[in-house]
């Protein structure tokens, strides 16, 4: 793991400011990637603070949610329902580029964060807007949550074994989504700005960014009509593709989209399947999923994982293994891609945050600093 520094901020978005006045995820890490990439991020804050200040374990007088969202920007706090704290924020807005929001209506307007306000500070500032169902329409005003769009935008019912109840993807997955699109839209905006000299309005929704990344599914039944099952861990289109048991009480993930994989799998676990009338070609294998299941599976556990993922790569099968978190932070690839750095935080020492998922060759991004306390930086 790499260790941020006190040097001044590089990477490709590097001379750019961003305010950023949001909270919890699809938004405030909008500007957590701009900031890695090099970006100057402020981030404006009430007195309550960012609602994720208020979740998650703590560590020391900071909450995790937090913690692990928030690096690479600056914290300054005002109350924009004062008029003096309206005079600082007009003077932060005349000198950034970019403004990122994701407080929704009436407060939006009630706080002059509305981006025919923003623009009255600077003509050319490129406002983005982030709320769950988009700036109007029939939704217009709701609140909404990443589970939330997992029910309206279809994923929920997709999600989970085919006779079982419907299961939330347990990672912000939508939040995530939906705030590398505003960062997206609003790099792309400056851009046109450049060759303008306009600035923009954007705005982005969770449901769109949901919509959109179902693009296959959604797509799939406008062209047949026909609506996806689900399916759990097996595949709609071939197999085998599960999840398997070893003998050390681990698990492992096989999958195989295509002829050759499933002649790479016979191939690493020494058995002649590829003979067999039930497993001969995909067809054979989706009449007799359940009994290819469980003879992949009693195959598996004359292995511990290690001795069956030693196989499984060496026979170039598309495997991996069913990882806990604490095996994630202890992949070696992961840590070789410089995705879990050390940030020096003021009160708490060394924290480790993700790292930059972007890697640029002659503009390197990286995590700038380590999240700001509330404030942190108001006087500066």
């Amino acid at each position: 793991m790499n260790k941020t520094s006190g040097q001044s901020a590089q990477g490709p978005c590097a001379g750019l400011r961003v305010l950023e006045i949001s909270t919890m995820m699809a938004g405030p890490y909008a500007g957590t990637l701009l900031g890695d990439l090099g970006a100057d991020v402020i981030k404006v804050e009430s007195h309550y603070g960012d609602e994720s200040r208020h979740l998650g374990p703590k560590r020391g007088t900071e909450r995790s949610a937090y913690l692990s969202l928030n690096r690479s920007k600056r914290g300054v706090v005002l109350d924009l329902r004062r008029d003096d704290a309206q005079e600082v924020f007009s003077r932060l807005v005349a000198t950034s580029d970019i403004v990122i929001t994701n407080i929704r209506e009436p407060a939006l307007s009630k706080l002059r964060l509305d981006y025919d306000s923003v623009k009255a500070h600077r003509e050319d500032v490129i406002w983005v807007g982030v709320t769950a169902f988009g700036k109007d329409g029939p939704y217009e005003g709701r609140p909404g949550i990443d589970f939330l769009i997992q029910g309206y935008a279809g994923l929920l019912a997709l999600n989970g074994e085919p006779d079982g109840e419907p299961v939330r993807v347990t990672i912000p997955l939508i939040d995530t989504l939906t705030s590398v699109l505003a960062a997206l839209g609003a790099l792309a905006a400056l851009r046109t700005r450049a060759e303008t000299g306009k600035g923009e309005r954007i705005d982005v929704s969770l449901i769109d960014a949901l919509v959109h990344a179902q693009a296959s599914g959604i797509g799939s039944y406008l062209i047949t009509g026909q609506e996806t099952p689900r399916t759990g861990n097996r595949s709609l289109y071939f197999a085998p593709s599960g999840v398997y048991n070893t003998r050390d009480g681990e698990k492992v993930v096989i999958t195989c989209p295509a002829e050759k994989f499933f002649a790479k799998l016979c191939e690493a676990l020494e058995v002649d399947w590829v003979s067999d009338p039930r497993f001969q070609d995909i067809d054979a294998r989706m009449e007799n999923q359940d009994e290819l299941d469980r003879t992949i599976d009693d195959r598996c556990r004359e292995f511990t994982r290690d001795e069956l993922m030693e196989r499984l790569i060496a026979a170039d099968v598309l495997t991996a293994p069913l990882n806990s978190v604490k095996q994630v932070v202890d992949d070696p690839q992961i840590a070789h891609n410089e995705m879990l750095v050390t940030t020096d935080h003021p009160t708490l020492g060394d924290v480790k945050v993700t790292g930059v998922p972007l890697h640029f060759q002659n503009t390197p991004g990286k995590v700038q600093m380590a999240p700001p306390l509330q404030g942190q930086h108001t006087a500066e």
